[in-house]
């Protein structure tokens, strides 16, 4: 009877203990990353009254079983669901990161610490930028980065410093790469113009300031061949650095390779429009070209009126005779029908719509004058004729034979104006011959010249030719007809670019063995003052062309220039002094940093431990965990959480508690039945034991 009492004992404590199980289950439904435990029974020792016996062949009876009393239960294990995931929880707090699988933050108490575990991964970061528990101020460790390579080195685990001095800002870094992409188009014009197809580079110095290189690309004869220079650098407020540093050249600053020519090319040139060719019997070559007003009367192309008046604009007959050279002046005149739009918007006039009439503000006044609408005399045309010189042209208001100025203003507000003006000749131009008929001055013109460039004028204005610095040419012969055999030798600065006329594809550039080529800096300058000018903050720039395409685009071409190297990190591309704006954690656990320049910059990595029984792992309060011998030992430098491609993190999310109420509700039933059975047992065991007593009486 007494074991039946004792045996009530044990069921009482077993489920008391359950029931405290429970109750920390429920206590912790809250709390972060928990996970709940929940408890075996067994049953205890047990008194053998008589053991059993097997059976008897000589006596023919059977076998008995043992004879057993138990004496209770007692716990067999409080096991953890340890591997359980809990569910996610958003917080939008970046520092706020949850597991996925089975693995554990390493969290450190302090130098030379012991390392704990935990699934709890409130963070934060304290006042000496470290990343650490929120609740306990542990030290969350993981893998720095290699200063050397800016990659992730596995090695034994150390503190996350995130916000030391050094990650609160990217320093500004020089451009060393550049690469050129898009088409270069043969058919499109801006190729085979003066300035060639325009591209831009953006290139950054070693103390960060942003310049801007303008570069071109100029067809030359060959097909498939071409050549690029380097214009100019200007800085971020637009001005170039010629200017900027008072050279004489932008050669002095930088350069993009050494020039050279190319294979000359032969052809047959037409003389131009405009231009008569005469061989004379003693084999003297000459050739008569007209001139435009433009390009013989100085201060001509500058003079509105004379301008607006086009063909009107004509030579005063007694001012010139027609076969006569220039003289020292040359008067011309014309008529002109100004709109009111142009005097309102260019002369600046206002218009009374009532009187029909035009009023001006003289510089310095305060009262507008009022113009006369059809001027009798020079009194009144005085206000019209300083209107009229405003916009930079000298010109008289004519009159009629009655002496009245010519000028009227209409009711629409146009005026018509005849005036004239004086010009003189350029100075080369004092033996041209007017020629009545055309309107045009005609000079004549020796081949050869008497020297360099008198020969250079014929051949511009002969053949449309123009000797700069890229281009010579070298004359053959000329023909009866004026048709002239001309050598074209192009010489060039910067490097050559070679396309494959088979596909276009990119061929070299500067010679056969370069994908790329490089601006090249200068270490100084000798300015135009004499000083010496330090250039070491800038850094030579390697520029990739082999992703340029000669073919059809439609006569437009698309090439263009980018810093970098085209990769996903754009090595090379160079930066600015950028300021942390914000720090992600990435689901391999690794912590990268964003700068107002857009640069990127990694910081470290979270690692985390796996352990071969992670339920063999001991609570040590504040959600921590430690290793115990039926865990498994951590090795010090822990794993990444991708490594096995089942586990990873995310930020801005917290593991929840993985504790089922509903279960423990059903547990805690069960355990109370449980708890009220035994104390039964007692009850009744006390009862019996009561009637022994009593039956003395």
């Amino acid at each position: 009877m007494m074991r039946s009492l004792f045996s009530g004992v044990s069921g009482l404590k077993t489920h008391q203990t359950r029931m405290d199980v429970i109750g920390n289950n429920i206590a912790n439904v809250n709390t972060t990353a928990y996970k709940s435990m929940n408890m075996v029974f067994s049953d205890l020792l047990y008194q053998q009254t008589q053991a059993a016996s097997g059976a008897n062949a000589d006596t023919g009876r059977g076998g008995i079983n043992a004879r057993q009393i138990g004496l209770g239960a007692k716990t067999a294990a409080i096991n953890t669901a340890i591997t359980r995931q809990g569910s996610a929880q958003s917080t939008n707090n970046p520092w706020d990161v949850m597991i996925s699988g089975e693995s554990f933050f390493i969290v450190s108490s302090g130098n030379g610490g012991q390392n704990f575990f935990t699934r709890d991964g409130s963070f934060t970061i304290d006042g000496a930028g470290n990343l650490v528990m929120a609740s306990t101020g542990y030290k969350v460790m993981g893998w720095q980065v290699d200063p050397d390579t800016g990659e992730i080195q596995s090695d034994v685990v150390s503190a996350l410093q995130v916000m030391n001095r050094e990650n609160l800002v990217a320093e500004p870094e020089y451009t060393t790469n550049g690469y050129a992409s898009g088409i270069v188009d043969k058919l499109d014009t801006q190729v085979h113009s003066k300035a060639g197809k325009i591209m831009t580079l953006t290139f950054f110095d070693a103390e960060g300031y942003s310049y801007t290189a303008k570069m071109s690309i100029h067809a030359m004869s060959k097909d498939g061949e071409y050549y690029v220079q380097l214009d100019d650098i200007t800085n971020s407020d637009g001005v170039s650095l010629k200017d900027y540093y008072n050279v004489s050249d932008i050669t002095q600053i930088a350069n993009f390779g050494a020039g050279g020519t190319i294979d000359p090319e032969t052809r047959v040139y037409t003389t131009a429009q405009g231009v008569t060719y005469n061989l004379a019997a003693d084999g003297t070559q000459t050739f008569r070209v007209d001139y435009s007003f433009d390009e013989v009367l100085t201060g001509f192309s500058s003079n509105p009126l004379m301008q607006i008046g086009g063909n009107s604009v004509k030579v005063l007959e007694n001012s010139i005779q027609d076969g006569a050279t220039i003289p020292n002046t040359v008067t011309m005149t014309g008529s002109v029908t100004l709109t009111k739009d142009v005097l309102q918007n260019d002369y600046k006039l206002t218009y009374d719509e009532k009187d029909k009439a035009y009023y001006y503000l003289p510089d310095g006044a305060t009262t507008p004058v009022k113009l006369e609408s059809e001027p009798a005399d020079d009194a009144a045309a005085g206000p019209w004729q300083t209107v009229l010189a405003k916009l930079g042209g000298a010109v008289t208001i004519s009159k009629d034979d009655a002496g009245k100025p010519q000028l009227k203003v209409n009711d629409d507000g146009s005026v018509d104006v005849t005036f004239s003006a004086d010009f003189a000749p350029e100075p080369d131009m004092t033996d041209a011959v007017y020629n009545a008929a055309t309107g045009k001055f005609s000079k004549t013109l020796a081949y050869p010249g008497a020297d360099d460039a008198a020969t250079q004028e014929v051949m511009e204005k002969a053949y449309g030719l123009h000797n700069d610095d890229m281009t010579t040419y070298t004359i053959n012969y000329i023909t009866p007809d004026g048709h002239a055999s001309i050598t074209k030798n192009e010489a060039y600065n910067g490097n050559m670019l070679v396309f494959d006329t088979k596909n276009g594809k990119f061929s070299y550039i500067g010679n056969q063995e370069q994908s790329a080529a490089s601006i090249t800096f200068s270490a100084s300058a000798t300015d135009m003052t004499g000083e010496t000018i330090n250039l070491e903050h800038f850094h030579d720039i390697s520029i990739d062309f082999s992703s340029l395409m000669n073919i059809n685009n439609g006569k437009v071409s698309t090439a263009g220039l980018d810093n970098g190297d085209g990769s996903t990190n754009n090595l090379g591309s160079g930066r600015t002094r950028g300021e942390l704006i914000g720090v992600e954690i990435g689901q391999d656990g690794k912590i990268r940093a964003s700068y107002d320049n857009g640069m990127s910059k990694l910081l470290g990595q979270i690692a985390v431990a796996k352990f071969a029984n992670a339920a063999g792992l001991a609570k040590a309060g504040n959600n921590l965990y430690q290793t115990t011998m039926n865990s498994g030992d951590f090795d010090g430098i822990g794993i990444d959480i991708t490594s096995d491609g089942e586990g990873s993190m995310e930020s801005g999310v917290l593991e929840m508690s993985n504790v089922d109420l509903a279960g423990e509700f059903t547990e805690m039933i069960t355990t109370q039945r449980g708890f009220q059975a035994n104390s039964r047992i007692i009850t009744t065991s006390d009862s019996m034991l009561e009637e022994l007593v009593n039956l003395k009486r």
